[in-house]
């Protein structure tokens, strides 16, 4: 079968709080798909941190 064309990518979404907090026991990372098409930029969104407790910015990283 040919693999098709499509718009769609993986992606990784990493917890900000965590990054910039150096004694936190861990990073948290969530795996999404994004559609290049409608949005080129990286992408932000909201989503819980169990490290940090509570809901923090995740932004896409490479």
């Amino acid at each position: 079968m040919a693999k098709s064309k499509s718009s769609r990518v993986g992606i990784s979404l990493e917890c900000t709080a965590c990054r910039a907090n150096a004694n936190q026991p861990g990073v948290n990372r969530y795996r999404t798909t994004k559609n290049k098409k409608n949005t080129p930029n990286r992408l932000e969104l909201k989503k819980f941190c169990p490290y940090c407790g509570h809901h923090t910015i995740h932004r896409e990283i490479k």
